[in-house]
């Protein structure tokens, strides 16, 4: 059984009852219209894959409907049925965004033959997009989850020097997602078809740092059985992501300075130079100017490293985005399971709300996945949080309460809300299937796209 949804429109009745039979014949599923208006009456019923359609009708003609279809469902299809008195109009219509016409009268092989093409096509772009997605959303910084204003500025000054060769400096409390910006970072820059490369400096034996980072030569030390290129290699062309540049010690600190103002590394163990391309973006949870003052860093590479400064601020100073993370990892970790949790109980949010999270968002990460792993009913209740989560409340830090706001304001919270649970609702009915939720909404499809990107909802957490 194919997929594909195919609307076959002409107002012959026999054409209409042999394209049905050929194509149900071959496994596709097929609806038929005599006249224009009803073919777009069905086509906002089902979001028909492919349109099959006459170019001469009474009433709406074909040029019209298929106008009509590419406003309203872009992606779909379009292949006209035209006699031979009306070719050129049909080269019109391919102009108009049709993909394909059959000349009347036609065959049962000629059809099959326009329809698989029309559906190769079909596939080849589904693919594309599933592999673009792949690619891009996992780190394009428009779906770094965050409302809140202080996040709203970290993306500004993003979008502002992703696509400079600028070295950034990128700080904050563990666990704030540090990697993730670097990453968003490279993925939205000219150097996005190569390597992103990542090292944390605080997370090995000096020597071994400075092997990972310039490479070595065979025998430069003892277990150097073989010559190896650095990660500075590797990522030459692309971006290396130095993480916690605050524990790297002094000496090699000085060698990093040198590479960045020479553009190449030298393997330990070897005097030869090797040239690298790279853009360097560091992280670190220290304060790098008290460092500075106190000589445990170097002023000069400070000054080389922190060309842009994006400073990323803590869950508790970020507290409105709570719920939206929440629910975003809720979604991610339910992809890996065959069950349906609509969300967290008012009392678990309320938990999560007022936690002082010292570990940040990887700590809110982590109590998700728990949660779900836990949970027996369709919601998430206090049972299935960390009973940290009740202990550790401070006055004070709790969600925003809209009835303290003013009324303009209170009342723009209770439409973003209601705005975000009403496409939330429409996407689980629909199991993530953004047409159809458009339909039943009576939402245009674009606008639908703009309200899951402004509310950061992810339509495939929804899929079954």
């Amino acid at each position: 059984m194919n997929g594909e949804k195919i609307l076959v429109v002409d107002d012959e009745p026999d054409m209409l009852s042999t394209c049905k039979k050929f194509l149900e014949r071959a496994g596709y599923m097929v609806w038929v219209a005599e006249r224009g208006a009803n073919a777009l009456e069905a086509f906002q019923k089902e979001a028909h894959d492919l349109v099959l359609t006459d170019l001469k009708m009474p009433g709406m003609d074909g040029m019209t409907l298929l106008r009509e279809i590419k406003r309203r469902r872009p992606e779909t299809v379009v292949v006209m049925f035209t006699g031979y008195g009306t070719i050129q109009d049909a080269v019109t219509a391919m102009k108009e965004g049709a993909f394909d016409f059959i000349t009347k009268p036609f065959t049962p092989d000629q059809l099959m033959i326009s329809v698989d093409r029309a559906v190769s096509r079909l596939r080849l772009e589904a693919e594309n997009r599933a592999l673009q997605e792949q690619l891009e959303d996992r780190f394009r910084f428009d779906n770094v989850v965050g409302q809140s204003p202080a996040m709203q500025r970290v993306f500004g000054l993003i979008r502002k020097i992703a696509d400079t060769q600028a070295n950034v400096l990128i700080s904050g409390e563990s666990g704030t997602g540090k990697e993730l910006i670097a990453r968003s970072i490279h993925a939205n820059s000219g150097r996005r078809r190569a390597s992103f490369v990542p090292l944390n400096c605080g997370g090995l034996p000096e020597h071994l740092v400075e092997s990972e980072l310039f490479g070595h030569e065979k025998g430069a030390f003892t277990g150097a059985v073989s010559s190896r290129p650095g990660l500075m290699e590797h990522a030459s062309g692309g971006t290396f992501f130095l993480d916690e540049i605050g524990d790297l010690p002094l000496n090699l600190q000085v060698k990093l300075l040198r590479v960045l103002e020479e553009r190449s590394i030298r393997r330990v163990g070897s005097n030869r130079e090797i040239e690298i391309d790279i853009r360097l973006i560091s992280a670190t949870n220290r304060d790098l100017e008290g460092m500075v003052a106190e000589r445990r860093f170097r002023e000069d590479l400070y000054y080389r490293v922190n060309t842009f400064v994006i400073h990323l601020p803590s869950l508790s100073e970020r507290r409105e985005d709570i719920p939206l993370l929440a629910n975003h990892f809720l979604r991610h970790f339910l992809k890996a399971t065959d069950r349906e949790i609509l969300g967290f109980s008012p009392e678990a949010m309320s938990l999560l709300c007022r936690h002082s999270w010292p570990g940040n968002v990887r700590e809110l990460q982590h109590v998700a996945e728990r949660a779900v792993a836990l949970a027996s009913l369709d919601h998430i209740q206090p049972a299935d949080l960390p009973e940290t989560l009740g202990q550790n409340r401070q006055q004070g830090m709790i969600c925003p309460d809209r009835f303290q706001l003013p009324f303009k304001e209170a009342k723009e919270v209770v439409i973003e809300e209601f705005e975000k649970s009403y496409i939330e609702h429409l996407l689980a009915v629909h199991s993530g299937n953004i047409s159809r939720a458009a339909e039943q909404g009576g939402i245009d499809r674009r606008s639908l796209h703009r309200l899951l990107a402004k509310h950061g909802i992810d339509a495939s957490g929804f899929s079954r």
